[in-house]
């Protein structure tokens, strides 16, 4: 079972600076990821879609929540991950929990057996 490690990446919601389509890449104990805000929300994937590696902050968010590629136009659910247009790929995603003191990120910390 793996474990979740936490990181606080800002005291509230206005201190991200999203883009036009509400899109951010950032950096978060040395991992490139991209945040994504969903109305008040935020979610939290990888940096580049798994089909072809285009830089996912470089897209936009459509109107059902997913995220789109820039590249290929293949679309991701924010909530699993999962390929919504069918090509069969899967973006991983990451836990966002809002706490009183701020917004933290999850990484699971799958240890030294975590491929098992």
């Amino acid at each position: 079972m793996s474990k979740i490690t936490w990181h606080k990446i800002a005291g509230n919601i206005n201190e991200l600076t999203f883009n036009e389509s509400g899109l951010l890449s950032t950096q978060v104990n040395g991992k490139k990821i991209t945040l994504a805000k969903v109305q008040d929300d935020v979610k939290a994937c990888a940096y580049k879609c798994p089909h072809s590696g285009g830089i996912l902050s470089e897209g936009f968010i459509d109107a059902a929540g997913n995220i789109v590629c820039p590249l290929h136009r293949y679309k991701f659910s924010l909530q699993n991950g999962r390929n919504v247009t069918g090509e069969g790929y899967y973006l991983k995603t990451h836990p966002v929990e809002v706490r009183e003191d701020g917004i933290y990120i999850g990484f699971e910390d799958k240890g030294l057996f975590g491929w098992l």
